[in-house]
């Protein structure tokens, strides 16, 4: 049985967090760090989930956003697999125990 991971990209709301809305504010600061991608590149960064990123792109990416990976990734569990969903727990605050009320 192979594990499945599962994970929901955050790009766009890092970004307007920080003010830029337009997939064209990007562009140049990417070039500043030397990475010349196309308008059409950057923006399937932004709109969709990337399914392979560079290490460096997206150490550019938290530099230019000033954020940590935590903020541009969330591990979810993939449904229907135990594996994945303990491993995403991890990354969750504890749910408290449930209260039992007793009668007097």
């Amino acid at each position: 049985m192979s594990v499945k991971y599962e994970y929901r990209w955050h790009l766009r709301k890092v970004m307007a967090d920080r003010g830029l809305y337009a997939t064209t504010d990007l562009r140049p600061l990417l070039a500043q760090r030397g990475f010349w991608l196309s308008q059409s590149q950057v923006y399937r960064l932004v709109a969709e989930r990337p399914v392979r990123l560079n290490l460096r792109l997206l150490m550019a990416l938290l530099d230019i956003l000033g954020c940590t990976m935590a903020d541009l990734i969330e591990p979810i569990p993939a449904s229907g697999d135990r594996a994945a969903a303990t491993a995403a727990s991890r990354f969750a605050p504890p749910r408290p125990k449930r209260a039992n009320v007793l009668p007097d």
